[in-house]
């Protein structure tokens, strides 16, 4: 068994606590095209989300924002996108473990704007929730950054008796003009 019992060592160690706070470079999330039209159409129609914020520029205008903007998820996927000729990192995560669940496995860090891994023994990982903290609405043409941190970690004893952590990575996305556009606030387990 990987897992210290809850009678035993704390996975929480001290290496562990430090990673509390590291925080990846600033990067560009939206390349260099910025959020674009067509992008953004693909994006709603994946989402199923018809609202004409998103796509009618005479309705945009006569809204609070004056102009087309995204759903608030959209910060959050583009910087996900591949480049063009770019390998499919998902596709290379599950190729390094068949048993990935997609987290953790698609940006590493040695990729820029990367985080050191937590340093733990423990090896699984499990999605245990986002958040998303909106604060303004992406536009057409803006360029999106994104900088990660670790914000938390956590020990916690399931009903087995096995310790786990509960790491939240917290991922700021501005744009051009540095305004905060977004947090992501995305926490995972590893046990």
């Amino acid at each position: 068994m990987n897992n210290a019992s809850a009678t035993g060592t704390s996975v929480l160690t001290d290496a562990v606590k430090g990673g509390i706070g590291a925080t990846g470079e600033k990067i560009e999330a939206s390349f260099a095209w910025g959020i674009e039209r067509e992008g953004l159409r693909i994006f709603t129609q994946a989402i199923m989300d018809p609202d004409p914020r998103y796509w009618d520029d005479d309705f945009a205008k006569r809204t609070k924002f004056g102009a087309i903007v995204t759903p608030p998820i959209y910060c959050t996927y583009i910087g996900r996108r591949a480049r063009p000729g770019a390998d499919d990192s998902v596709t290379r995560a599950f190729a390094e473990n068949p048993n990935s669940d997609g987290i953790g496995g698609v940006r590493t860090p040695e990729s820029r704007g990367g985080l050191p891994d937590v340093p733990t023994p423990l090896k699984r990982r499990l999605n245990a929730g986002n958040e998303i903290e909106l604060l303004q609405y992406p536009k057409l043409g803006d360029k999106i950054y994104q900088q990660s941190r670790y914000s938390q970690i956590k020990e916690r004893i399931g009903k087995d008796g096995t310790r786990f952590l509960v790491v939240t990575t917290e991922t700021t996305y501005t744009n051009q003009d540095d305004a905060i556009l977004c947090i992501l606030r995305a926490s995972s387990i590893i046990r």
